[in-house]
């Protein structure tokens, strides 16, 4: 849990440069104009508003972004997708065969290993247990699960490589629009310049800002949901080696 808050806490640290990095990059596209003492302060929305229409969809990527860190960090823990707390109550269950007690456990108290362990359960009866037909139903169990837990880590990786697409985009659009501002004659202009090349730093910085903290949060997340995949299954073969184990009494 104390990695959980450092990466959440590392996280508002980089989001706040959001805030920060384009008011930087805004006053030195307006160098020019320093020279006047009342130099008027650009606000969030003022930024928001020159970074262009490239803003909106980096902004919801944005949110994106915070939502499936913050679901990710709640639902990959390892006490939420191990439940090591039933193990005791599970072994005592398979240890004396009442598998549908075992099975009663695993369907109230639904996680990773528990999914896992009833599909394997499922295929054991009192008269029929076939080993290779017990493995078959953990392995198509396990796969199923691997796909449900790594779809919302995979949306970080999406809008970490999207991310820098949309903020070059905006870059493309802002050095157009200087371009053809001057082309029209605007080089006498250089608020005009300004505000376009404004457009082009703070679209790049945005997208950038957005997608390095979802890269690190991506292979952060794929890391330790496959360790606890690798634990999961040391755990369902215990707890088959305790039913094997029963058998032979």
């Amino acid at each position: 849990m104390k990695k959980a808050y450092i990466l959440i806490a590392f996280m508002l640290v980089v989001l706040a440069g959001i805030l920060v990095a384009p008011v930087a990059l805004a006053q030195e596209a307006a160098a020019d104009e320093a020279v006047v003492e009342d130099v008027e302060q650009i606000s969030l929305g003022g930024l928001l508003k020159q970074g262009g229409i490239t803003m909106i969809p980096l902004g919801l990527m944005s949110m994106a972004m915070i939502y499936f860190i913050v679901r990710n960090i709640l639902m990959l823990r390892e006490k939420t997708l191990l439940r090591a707390d039933l193990k005791e109550e599970l072994e005592a269950a398979i240890g004396r065969k009442d598998i549908a007690a075992a099975r009663e456990i695993c369907e109230a108290n639904p996680s990773l290993m528990t999914s896992v362990l009833d599909a394997g359960l499922e295929r054991i009866t009192e008269n029929d247990v076939d080993p290779s037909h017990v493995t078959e139903a953990i392995e198509e169990a396990g796969n199923e699960q691997m796909v449900t837990f790594m779809k919302p880590v995979n949306y970080l990786s999406i809008i970490g490589g999207t991310a820098p697409m949309l903020g070059l985009l905006g870059t493309v659009s802002g050095m157009i629009k200087a371009f053809q501002s001057i082309a029209g004659g605007g080089m006498g202009k250089p608020e005009v310049l300004a505000g376009n090349i404004g457009e082009a730093l703070i679209t790049t910085a945005t997208g950038l800002v957005i997608a390095i903290p979802a890269m690190i949060c991506y292979f952060v997340f794929k890391n330790n949901f496959i360790k606890h995949m690798s634990t999961m299954g040391r755990m369902v073969s215990h707890f088959m080696s305790v039913y094997r184990n029963a058998q032979t009494d």
